[in-house]
């Protein structure tokens, strides 16, 4: 998530993406989801734990450390984050030794694999371009990835790629990697979790290390992939409870479309 500049130049145009460094990951940021995030996390890891019994966990787009933390908790003390050094070590959940700066829109060069890899709603906040980078790195760390990502029109700080789930299952399965929709079964009636880690959390594993996981592997048999695209109720009506709600991302969403589409018009060579 830093330091990224990209061009991509066609016969008439020059397309440039430019990450900064910071952007509005201050500290604000982080303290404004914490609590959500660690009350969630401690629902869900021990669901992960269970399902696939990990010795080591790469958690991708860490912020704070607040699911890597949890690991931690539930047994698993071989963890390392990853994020951009705009992460102030003094808020760190995990001892900073753990810690290692990385630029997610390039891909991650790891001194060692993982049993898991974590990602769990940052793939938004990258650009569209680096989405196919983010899962060749994810998919180099573990056999095992635990992927959450916003879906259009969820909205937050920065989200620059909202997607469908399909559209991340269609990278994974390009890497041999199989959908395993085993939490959100589990996980979309528990309130103590976030609506938004309700809706988006799936697994991604490497096809042929799926028979590794009795229950990964029944919970691929129940999978339905027509149906990955959902929206949690909650998350609905959220967003309309606000006055102008999905009519402001809308329209917000139609703004940054057309201030790009002008961007690129003055830049006709």
């Amino acid at each position: 998530m830093t330091n990224c500049k990209t061009e991509r130049h066609t016969t008439r145009t020059i397309l440039s993406v430019r990450w900064v460094d910071d952007m509005n990951y201050d500290p604000a940021f982080y303290l404004a989801q914490q609590e959500g995030s660690l009350q969630s996390a401690r629902e869900v890891v021990p669901l992960i734990v269970a399902a696939c019994s990990p010795r080591s966990v790469a958690d991708v787009g860490c912020g704070v450390g607040t699911w890597a933390a949890t690991f931690i908790e539930n047994g698993v003390a071989d963890v390392t984050g990853f994020d951009g050094n705009y992460v102030q070590r003094d808020m760190l959940k995990i001892p900073a030794d753990h810690f290692e700066v990385a630029d997610l829109t390039q891909p991650l060069v790891a001194r060692r694999p993982f049993d898991v890899a974590l990602c769990v709603e940052v793939a938004e906040h990258l650009p569209a371009i680096s989405a196919g980078t983010l899962v060749e790195s994810l998919t180099r760390l573990a056999p095992v990835v635990v992927f959450s990502a916003a879906i259009p029109f969820q909205g937050g700080t920065e989200h620059v790629n909202e997607q469908w789930p399909s559209y991340w299952a269609a990278l994974f399965k390009s890497r041999g990697y199989m959908v395993v929709d085993a939490l959100r079964p589990l996980v979309w009636r528990n309130e103590k979790i976030e609506p938004f880690y309700r809706q988006n959390l799936i697994v991604f594993v490497k096809a042929e290390r799926l028979y590794d996981y009795p229950q990964l592997m029944e919970a691929r048999q129940q999978t339905r992939e027509e149906m990955l695209d959902l929206v949690h109720p909650r998350s609905y009506v959220g967003r309309n409870s606000y006055p102008m709600g999905p009519i402001s991302t809308l329209l917000t969403w139609i703004l940054k479309r057309g201030c790009g589409c002008l961007k690129r018009s003055v830049r006709v060579l």
